[in-house]
């Protein structure tokens, strides 16, 4: 397998559509396509496979000792999504920088500890060469959308284990993969951090 060339088919403000040529492994001419945030060429081509595009925050709230966890309306779901806070990581931000901005921009809670962060990994790698990294912190106060926009409908939810167990198990709500991982984790052994 060998990537050859792109192509670009489409841009927007936030996403680009590239066609990828490559060869399989016996020598044959092959297209993909694939959506990026990246403007210039994908990131296969560019070597910006290990820059993070969004963070993804696992906030656990110290006082109420539950998993943060947000039920968010996603266009590209038609309805709400369960999932952690998250976002895009700006220009010259760290990882840090951006989960506590995020955070407090989609729930009003503030960071008071990180513990962790993931390396960067690919958030559907057949169809987008998005990376993300997930930020575990700690976190206190009250939920607040006063950070919201208008375009966002963002519930703060606090989770326990039973909470956790029962949304992993409910097939009537749509769960984000990465937050389906983690809450199934948490209702069988507790916090991870």
């Amino acid at each position: 397998m060998k990537l050859t060339a792109y192509k670009k088919l489409f841009t927007s403000r936030f996403l680009n559509l590239f066609e990828i040529h490559y060869r399989d492994r016996e020598g044959r001419p092959r297209t993909w396509q694939l959506v990026s945030r990246e403007r210039t060429g994908p990131k296969c081509f560019s070597g910006r496979l290990a820059t993070a595009d969004a963070v993804v925050i696992v906030a656990y709230h110290l006082e109420r000792r539950r998993l943060v966890v947000i039920r968010e309306f996603r266009v590209a779901v038609g309805g709400f999504l369960y999932g952690f806070p998250a976002g895009l990581v700006d220009p010259g931000e760290s990882i840090e920088m951006a989960a506590k901005r995020e955070l407090l921009e989609e729930t009003g809670l503030t960071v008071v500890d990180h513990h962790r962060t993931s390396p960067v990994v690919f958030s559907s790698s057949g169809i987008t060469d998005e990376t993300v990294v997930i930020a575990h912190v700690d976190c206190a106060g009250d939920p607040s959308d006063a950070g919201n926009t208008s375009s966002e409908q963002i519930e703060t939810l606090f989770v326990g284990q039973a909470d956790a167990k029962r949304l992993c198990g409910d097939d009537t709500i749509f769960l984000d993969v990465k937050t389906w991982l983690v809450l199934s984790g948490f209702a069988a052994g507790g916090p991870v951090r």
